[in-house]
């Protein structure tokens, strides 16, 4: 999945896959990518929330939110809500010999200066900073959502986690200012490939065992990283869910 049709195109390609395409920033639009999903995919194994980016300049989405909290919380949340149904079919049927079903999304150790209000989830009242402290909360939102979703649907057999990728050297945040100052200084040589950021979550994905509670959050591999005592308020974790379905306009279904 992915919004650029050309790279979605080419790496689907590459991988002998199907693509669908979808613009996390409408959420009409992931709306139809969950419908195509469950009209395609009688099962689904694995859900990696993947999509995400930091905005350096404030920016309202057409859905009035703002684009941080749409592009990498909320239209994750909707996304996750809407294939819910079919990851839990998916978790029934399975054999005792295979994985469990899991969600993975990515956050990052960023989530050290989030600021989580649930009063101000679209940046209303707060100084924009570069973006950088609305990148950092959206990522300790993702945290959150993470273990939240553990706890409601772990009785299930499904499982969810996040994690940190690494520092990874791609075209993540070029627009800023102070990731164009970073490359400049280090004459392009900081942080890691894109396919060493990716592998802990082909790990996550594919091992049989996490060999961590369910809903830890991993600093690349290693399971308890670093996070703010915010994202690891289960109470908060709750009322980020119940105010992140109102935001999609889902219902509630899943039990307390």
């Amino acid at each position: 999945v992915g919004r650029d049709p050309e790279r979605t195109r080419g790496v689907a390609a590459e991988l002998g896959a199907r693509h669908v395409l979808a613009d996390m920033d409408r959420l009409d639009e992931v709306r139809a990518l969950a419908a195509t999903l469950l009209e395609t995919c009688p099962r689904i194994h694995v859900l990696a929330l993947n999509a995400g980016s930091l905005v350096p300049r404030r920016a309202m989405t057409i859905d009035g939110h703002e684009t941080t909290f749409q592009r990498n919380v909320l239209a994750p949340f909707l996304l996750t809500r809407l294939l819910l149904p079919r990851l839990e079919e998916t978790q029934a049927a399975l054999g005792a010999d295979e994985s469990p079903v899991r969600v993975i999304g990515t956050a990052s150790r960023a989530n050290l200066w989030g600021r989580v209000r649930l009063d101000d989830l679209d940046w209303r009242k707060r100084p924009w900073l570069g973006g950088w402290q609305a990148y950092g909360t959206s990522k300790a939102m993702m945290i959150l959502m993470m273990r939240t979703l553990a706890e409601r649907v772990g009785p299930r057999g499904i499982e969810a986690c996040s994690f940190h990728p690494g520092l990874v050297r791609t075209s993540f945040g070029s627009d800023s200012t102070v990731m164009k100052a970073l490359l400049a200084l280090s004459m392009g040589a900081y942080g890691i490939s894109a396919e060493a950021g990716a592998v802990p979550l082909v790990q996550l994905a594919s091992v049989p065992d996490m060999a961590a509670p369910n809903g830890t959050y991993f600093d690349q591999l290693t399971p308890d990283g670093k996070t703010t005592a915010r994202a690891r308020d289960p109470q908060l974790g709750r009322d980020l869910w119940a105010a992140l379905e109102l935001a999609a306009g889902t219902d509630e279904r899943l039990p307390r």
